[in-house]
């Protein structure tokens, strides 16, 4: 892994966004069962929060309320720059995102993928592709078809395609899934060299992959 650059070259196309995420009364149910209820909450930009709870208990559906991947059940769920409301439309242009559901396509390169992903969502300009790759330790597997990765080092594309994309929100979902002693530490290394100015959401249930995060929402008190 070579010299990180420092955070707040990193970040510095993220200053001056001051985005926040705002949930007022929001709830979300699946038929008759109410996954959260009556949840209000401000997340803000250059904080770090983590949303906990057992297995199953609906993190992840939070997750993707907040994401806007699907509608809260009731409440409002607003994103907000400069005290102005973004049009929900227009929320997935600020997010990235890493999560076990989230697939590959496992046809391309490594090098193929995160270049297909830029077309739609650009990485922060102080790093290229191979630098990249090189950062997540699988430059000696630039030409290789995903498909023939392991476990592990798909995730760690998944991490690199979030963590990289200049977007002032990272939602993290069970993000060491599949990883080593040695991703873990990587994975804290690119939040700490290339996130300081994010928003960011870790929703897991184990303590290392959310130690650095500030603050704590538990969604059994939201049940």
């Amino acid at each position: 892994m070579q010299p990180s650059i420092t955070s707040t070259l990193a970040d510095s196309s993220l200053t001056g966004r001051d985005l926040h995420i705002t949930l007022q009364n929001a709830g979300k149910r699946f038929n008759r069962e109410w996954i959260f209820r009556r949840l209000d909450y401000t997340f803000q930009q250059g904080k770090s929060y983590a949303i906990t709870g057992p297995n199953g208990s609906g993190k992840s559906t939070l997750l993707q309320t907040i994401a806007g991947a699907i509608g809260p059940s009731e409440g409002t769920v607003k994103y907000l720059t400069q005290n102005q409301k973004l049009e929900a439309d227009d929320n997935y242009k600020h997010i990235s995102i890493a999560a076990p559901y989230l697939e590959v396509i496992e046809e391309m390169t490594a090098a193929e993928f995160l270049a297909f992903h830029v077309s739609f969502k650009p990485f922060i300009s102080t790093v290229s592709i191979p630098q990249i790759l090189d950062i997540i330790g699988l430059q000696a597997a630039t030409g290789k078809q995903i498909r023939f990765y392991s476990s592990g080092m798909k995730q760690r594309i998944k991490l690199a395609q979030a963590i990289f994309s200049d977007v002032p929100v990272l939602l993290l979902d069970e993000p060491c899934t599949n990883l080593d002693a040695s991703g873990y530490a990587l994975y804290h290394q690119l939040v700490q060299d290339y996130c300081s100015n994010k928003l960011i959401i870790v929703s897991s249930n184990d303590i290392n992959e959310f130690d650095f995060c500030g603050e704590s929402v538990s969604i059994l008190d939201y049940k």
